[in-house]
């Protein structure tokens, strides 16, 4: 974070001299804050009806400065001119005034600074603008005005003027006699071309023309030879004339969201840019005229079209800041590695496979963004580590023979009895149903029933022994007991075959066989590939084929069409809440995005952006399988074929490896360790050591290992990093066991466990089991592990010993157990209630809870091991409820994973199957998730606790954690759309069935289609355009849940820092500050209620961000 900090540090700056010289005005002066009578201070006035009035106390003659704002004052109070006799600064800002109130004038002999901005102005009187001539700075910003009176140029002391956000279609010929004029902001008018007037202001320093049609700047605009920063964004430029490059005083420059094609030649003048930004225009070619500008410190091409970057880059020494973001660039230059003093360096979404060698010398860069490429030379998931990892692959690619695998991941999913299985095992065996090919001739098998899933099956399929090509086929149990864990196996890269049973479909159940599996890969992995299957052709006529196949083609059309209609309703509702601005949102709680930033809307449309231009590439039409056909079977066969070695699909598939990594995952699965469930560190070293791996270069290659779902290497976390999980299909495995809710089967398993754990004490000559045991002893034995076994069915509960029976002949030694466990609960699948924090348990046996199992609607479980037994609290003070809606699909087993996620944060909790109630403290804490009821009703996830209205920071500090960890669970959802809300209060308490929701609540029309107002969502996370292929037997997402600790521990796993999102998460208002001068907000839903602003933001904003007059600059505008 420290690139982002200094990037905004220095953006900021570009204001800083206003600030002071604003500061200078109004030091040492006496300041007087005035409040309506009978209103409460802060309290948004706009909206009452009556017109407030003010008192003004006795003996304010010696008073400096006056702040009127924010009292919905029409007028000023009498006798205002002539009390104030010493008044300097007067601040009228966030009123009703329609005119300049006479007052003013009285004031102006000695008036200096004057604020009436965002008022009602739709004129200024001219006397009263005339008699202001001692005025230095003016706010006239967010009125009505048509045009300025022309007495505006008599005051010849003015130095800052601000006339944004108006009405204005020409400025005055009198501006041009301000001849001390030094800061102008003239943005979002109706300018139609740049004010000639301007160019005699010889002293303008900072000038601000953007969001006008200018369409053109005047040959002479040379003329304004002292301005430093100059503001020309969405202008609707297409050239720049030459007089512009003889601005030789110019530092910062905007002209980003215009059409420029390319910079005049002498655009090289401008040796003072510190900082240019020429964003979202249409450049092709990389502007020459750059490349001489020695002193340029950050420069922002993103979004244009360009192809490469020239060699000479490298002259711009001094660059800090480089963003190239989206655009057509397919190579860097070896130079660019000279840059060594790079601090952010923006790559995403172009179409770079290889990077230049040395590129680990641009160790500075603290802000990388490289996905949305095609990278085969490091890696993508190398590239996604940082530049340290990318310095340690060429290093060792240097010590080595590069090495190619192509391998793929094909991932077949489906409802139950879909036919999956069967299809996976004619693939992979090169077999059709009730015969055997090979050699010229068909055996036929011995009748059997069709293979049925035993849970998540791994098989490796060799496609191509000629080319080497192989495909590692996950076939996903279309169980519904098998979603919580499902998700972890969803990986960017992969080929995903959706499996229909044609036979029993019907148009009716496209959105259980068809739609929610597309939205839920759609929400895990944007952009992915998905192929169409139908099996059992052979059971449907001619004509049922085709129609059932047209029908499913016809319905994908409409969802992703009502889909992307939906997301294209909210980013138009964001472009009209960003045309009115944030002070104009602010006025009013019934206004759409009421109290959000213009920050964190550029950053909603961005993700909006993203959801649309990300959709899912479904390719067609239904390929119609029969098991019994072979010519139908080498059809699919070939067309997975041609789709994995596609390029421009699958880029990543022929990656570029250093030989020894490759090496040492051989060895890692080769006998004797092949058989263990893991490795230690040091056994992995010594297997290092075999393939030329040091010590020291050993953990950039476990790291691409784990990335890349070879095998699981948690170097962040201290209960796992001196071990190596390579075995993963033993993990499998046990994640099968725990998932297969079958009773006689679990009691099976734990009955041959005892058993054999009696044999081996019998056989043992110390043990003084050595009779058998008694049939009694069986049947006490029995008993009480079919007691177990309901209560782990039932409410998720089994003790450590319980889970080493259920687990064997997996698991043998204590070692095991407890690595296995540690692993569970860092997959967010299970966590341990009463863990000894430091301490052993001495003894005591030690409980696991699996959420996804729990039954009892009232949380009560945990009453009888641990002697607790909480109510459910009734909220008789303030309520603080901060609620997440998924209006199109909610992620399988998120609450589950969600409740072990929290376990260290909480304390004395208790749970029920939709409900946890806990502890933060002393201050209690209700988790409740509410699945959707219908196409109107999301599903809504939400967190809430209560206080005194006084103490309610302590609510806000009890619920932020579990916001936080909440967050980074959504992360692993790019794709996903979701709002956050923070609910009315005082709806809650009456209780209100229907409750307002801060900002505006999104409305849901039909399944899969939004529309209206919507606010509170941001991600990306790590949000991607298209993710290389994962090649390998994965299980890589298991290290995506994370273990259950603080923000900070999670936001330090490489997975995370590899999904960056394009937007953040949080709701809008809860990564806002608290705004200034409000003490209330005005409830929609009941007008006379008002809700303290203590009970809608939080104390300090969950994800801070810096504030400047251009939003921390155009790199956060454009983001």
């Amino acid at each position: 974070m420290a690139g982002t900090d200094s990037g905004n540090l220095k953006t900021v700056r570009l204001w800083r001299d206003a600030a002071l010289r604003a500061r200078k005005l109004r030091s040492n002066l006496r300041q007087l804050t005035l409040s309506s009578a009978g209103g409460c201070p802060g309290t948004d006035q706009l909206d009452s009806p009556d017109a407030p009035q003010l008192v003004l106390p006795a003996n304010i003659g010696d008073i400096e400065v006056l702040n009127l704002g924010n009292n919905g004052l029409e007028e000023v109070p009498d006798g205002l001119g002539s009390a104030l006799g010493s008044l300097r600064v007067l601040v009228l800002r966030r009123n009703r005034f329609a005119q300049l109130p006479p007052a003013v004038a009285e004031l102006g002999h000695h008036l200096t600074e004057l604020d009436v901005s965002h008022n009602r102005l739709s004129v200024l009187g001219a006397e009263a603008v005339g008699a202001l001539r001692e005025l230095r700075k003016l706010n006239l910003s967010h009125n009505q005005l048509p045009a300025l009176p022309a007495q505006l140029g008599a005051l010849v002391h003015l130095e800052e003027l601000d006339v944004s956000f108006n009405r204005l279609a020409h400025l005055p010929d009198s501006l041009a006699g301000l001849s001390r004029l030094r800061t102008l902001d003239v943005d979002h008018n109706q300018l139609t071309a740049f004010p000639r007037q301007l160019l005699q202001l010889v002293a303008l320093e900072e000038l601000d023309v953007s969001s006008n049609r200018l369409r053109g700047l005047p040959e002479d605009i040379s003329a304004l030879r002292a301005l430093k920063i100059l503001w020309l964004s969405g202008a609707e430029l297409g050239t720049l004339p030459s007089g512009f490059c003889e601005l030789a005083s110019l530092e910062s420059l905007m002209l980003d969201n215009n059409g420029l094609r390319a910079l005049p030649a002498q655009f090289s003048r401008l040796q003072r840019l510190k900082m240019l930004n020429l964003s979202s225009n249409l450049l092709e070619e990389f502007p020459a005229a750059l490349l001489p500008l020695a002193g340029l410190e950050e420069l922002y091409l993103s979004r244009n079209q360009l192809t490469s970057v020239p060699s000479l880059i490298s002259g711009l020494g001094r660059l800090l800041t480089l963003w190239l973001d989206n655009n057509r660039i397919r190579y860097l230059p070896d130079s660019i590695v000279e840059l060594t003093g790079l601090e952010e360096l923006v790559l995403q979404g172009n179409q770079i496979a290889v990077l230049p060698d040395n590129f680990g010398q641009l160790s500075r860069v603290g802000l990388w963004k490289i996905k949305d490429n095609p990278l085969i030379q490091p890696p993508y998931e190398v590239c996604m580590k940082g530049i340290p990892y990318i310095a340690a692959y060429q290093k060792e690619l240097a010590h080595s023979q590069p090495a190619v695998q192509p391998r793929l991941k094909l991932l077949l999913m489906g409802q139950k009895a879909a036919g999956k299985t069967l299809l996976r095992h004619c693939l992979t065996e090169d077999r059709v149903e009730g015969k055997l090919g090979g050699g010229g001739q068909e055996k036929t098998y011995p009748p059997s029933p069709p293979p049925g899933s035993k849970g998540i099956e791994v098989t490796s399929w060799t496609a191509d022994a000629s080319r080497g090509l192989r495909f590692i086929v996950y076939d996903l149990a279309g169980d519904e007991r098998y979603e919580v864990i499902q998700p972890f196996f969803l990986s960017p890269g992969a080929l995903y075959v959706l499996v229909v049973n044609l036979a029993t479909y019907e148009p009716l159940r496209f959105p259980t066989t068809v739609g929610s599996f597309l939205h839920r890969v759609g929400a895990r992995v944007p952009h992915a590939v998905v192929c169409i299957v139908g099996t059992h052709a052979d059971l449907c006529g001619e004509q049922e084929l085709e129609e059932k196949c047209l029908d499913i083609h016809r319905q994908i059309a409409l969802q992703e069409k009502h889909d992307a209609e939906g997301l294209s309703r909210l980013a138009q509702v964001v472009d009209e809440a960003l045309a009115r601005d944030f002070e104009l949102r602010s006025t009013s709680p019934h206004a759409a995005y009421y109290g959000v930033s213009d920050k964190n809307l550029r950053r909603r449309k961005a993700h909006f952006q993203y959801l649309l231009n990300h959709r899912l590439q479904i390719l067609s039409p239904v390929l119609p399988v029969s098991c019994r056909d072979p010519r139908q079977l080498q059809r699919l066969r070939d067309k997975l074929l041609s789709v994995a070695e596609h390029r421009e699909i699958f880029p990543n598939l022929h990656r570029v490896l250093p030989r020894s990594w490759q090496v040492l995952e051989e060895l890692h699965f080769q006998p004797p360790q092949a058989q263990r469930l893991w490795l230690s560190w040091w056994d992995s070293a010594r297997l290092g050591l075999q393939a030329g791996l040091t010590e020291d270069r050993l953990q950039s290659a476990l790291s691409y290992l784990h990335e890349s779902g070879k095998l699981l290497y948690f170097e962040d976390s201290p209960a796992l990093k001196e071990h190596v999980f390579h075995n993963l299909s033993r993990l499998i495995d046990i994640l099968n066991v725990f998932f297969q809710r079958d009773p006689s089967l679990l009691l099976h398993k734990l009955l041959l466990g005892t058993s054999g754990e009696a044999e081996a004490e019998g056989r043992a000559e110390s043990s003084p089991l050595m009779a058998p045991p008694a049939p009694s002893q069986d049947a006490l034995r029995a008993t009480q592990l079919h007691h177990y076994v309901e209560g782990f069915l039932l409410h998720g509960l089994l003790p450590a010993h319980v889970i080493r029976l259920l687990l064997k002949p997996h698991v043998q030694a204590q070692q095991d157990l407890q690595l296995l466990l540690e692993l569970l609960e860092k997959m967010g699948l299970c966590y341990c209630l009463n863990k000894a924090k430091g301490k052993p348990l001495n003894g005591s046996t030690a409980w696991y809870k699996f959420p996804c199992y729990v039954q009892n609607e009232v949380p009560h479980a945990e009453a009888w091991i641990n002697g607790t037994n909480l109510a459910g609290q009734s909220f008789v003070a303030e309520q603080l409820q901060i609620e997440y809606s998924f209006p199109f699909t909610f992620p399988p087993g998120l609450f589950a994973r969600y409740s072990v996620q929290i376990n260290n944060h909480v304390v004395h909790r208790s749970d029920g199957k939709l409900q946890i109630f806990a502890y933060r403290g002393k201050v209690p804490v209700v988790v409740s998730y509410r699945p959707a009821k219908g196409v109107l009703q999301p599903d809504t996830l939400s967190i809430a606790s209560h206080a005194s209205l006084p103490n309610i920071w302590t609510a806000w500090q009890a619920i932020t954690p579990l916001v936080e960890e909440l967050n980074v669970l959504l992360q692993e959802w790019p794709g996903l759309h979701y709002t956050v809300h923070i609910l009315c209060s005082k709806c809650l308490k009456r209780g209100s069935p229907n409750p307002h929701a801060f900002p505006e609540m999104v409305e849901e029309r039909s399944r899969g289609s939004l529309s209206g107002c919507e606010s509170d969502r941001s991600v990306d996370v790590g949000l991607r355009k298209f993710l290389p292929p994962d090649l390998a037997v994965t299980l890589f997402e298991l290290c995506l849940a994370g273990a259950p600790g603080t923000l900070a521990q999670f936001a330090a796993t490489s997975r995370y820092r590899s999904l960056e999102p394009v937007c953040g998460k949080e709701g809008e208002l809860l990564s806002q500050p608290r705004p200034e001068g409000v003490a209330e907000i005005i409830c929609p839903k009941n007008g006379s209620e008002r809700v303290n602003v203590a009970l809608v933001y939080p104390p300090t904003p969950t994800v801070i961000s810096p504030c400047s007059k251009k939003n921390a600059g155009e790199k956060h505008r454009n983001q």
